[in-house]
């Protein structure tokens, strides 16, 4: 089993993280609030009423919890592709970019049910748009925190509730990381000069980047469907009956487009952070590798 994997995912997600929460905030709430017309205008309007803490609200468990799906993502990654080159048998040549694939998706599939509290608390904190700075005549948050609000939605939708949207969440990240290994291997693949086995660290950073923008543009619409049903009674009167409800609900509503309302933010934050991310990833396995040998 490749060990050095699940550890520098773990590490690759945590820097993942950390540049990419600001403009995440900003994505799931233009998802979820309707009062957030566009990128520019939710940005400005979140500073102003909560200042720079707002961007970063309910950062720490995502923090923990997305250290650890990334570090099962890597390392169902790269085990699975082992195991499909050895049920080759002996003589077996490079994986091919079905093993990738289904590799890819397999992690898509494991790190759900590790994902799935941690975002629905890192969800509804993001959402919650009032205010500790505010006076005593203005509303105070319904969560204090992301402990508080794990314990809340326990207490009042039991632990069913820490998967409330768990199903749009894997069909999400079951196409998404499928796609996104696929395009980051075939991209590393055209960008490696000949004579060598891997791209330049600038190609690495470019790969990385492009797979989080094709993976992002798959996932969009699921991740729309998501937010609302984890946001779905939270703040206001329950609104879906479930994940098909809240399909038609929403495009009777609001239209098809709407599915794809935040499809810019995630292009601006999958480059970053997928760089970001990769570049942890194969320079700390790199290092991880060399020192153990």
């Amino acid at each position: 089993m490749h060990i050095v994997d699940f550890v520098s995912g773990s590490f690759a997600g945590a820097c993942g993280v950390a540049v990419g929460y600001p403009l995440d905030t900003v994505k799931v709430r233009i998802q979820t609030q309707r009062q957030f017309t566009g990128i520019w205008q939710c940005v400005v309007a979140t500073f102003s009423k909560e200042g720079v803490h707002g961007f970063f609200k309910g950062m720490t468990l995502p923090l923990i919890t997305i250290s650890m799906t990334s570090s099962v993502v890597f390392g169902t990654y790269r085990n699975c592709l082992q195991c499909l080159s050895q049920a080759r048998g002996a003589g077996y040549g490079p994986n091919t970019k079905l093993d990738v694939f289904l590799s890819g998706m397999t992690a898509g599939v494991a790190q759900t049910s590790v994902m799935s509290p941690g975002d629905i608390v890192k969800v509804r904190l993001q959402c919650q748009t009032a205010s500790k700075r505010g006076g005593t005549s203005t509303p105070k948050p319904k969560y204090r925190g992301p402990v508080h609000c794990l314990l809340s939605i326990v207490k009042e939708e039991g632990l069913r509730g820490l998967y409330r949207g768990a199903l749009p969440l894997m069909l999400r990240d079951t196409a998404s990381y499928a796609t996104y290994f696929l395009t980051y291997a075939t991209l590393c693949e055209w960008l490696t000069d000949s004579g060598k086995d891997k791209p330049s660290w600038s190609g690495v950073m470019l790969a990385g980047g492009l797979a989080g923008i094709v993976g992002w543009t798959l996932a969009t619409p699921m991740d729309v469907i998501k937010a609302r049903l984890q946001m779905d009674g939270a703040l206001e009167k329950r609104r879906y009956k479930g994940f098909f409800h809240c399909i038609t609900e929403t495009v009777r509503s609001e239209g098809a487009g709407v599915f794809f309302k935040s499809l810019g933010i995630n292009w601006l934050r999958a480059f970053p952070v997928n760089m970001v991310v990769f570049v942890t990833y194969e320079g700390l396995t790199k290092f991880l590798r060399d020192s153990t040998r």
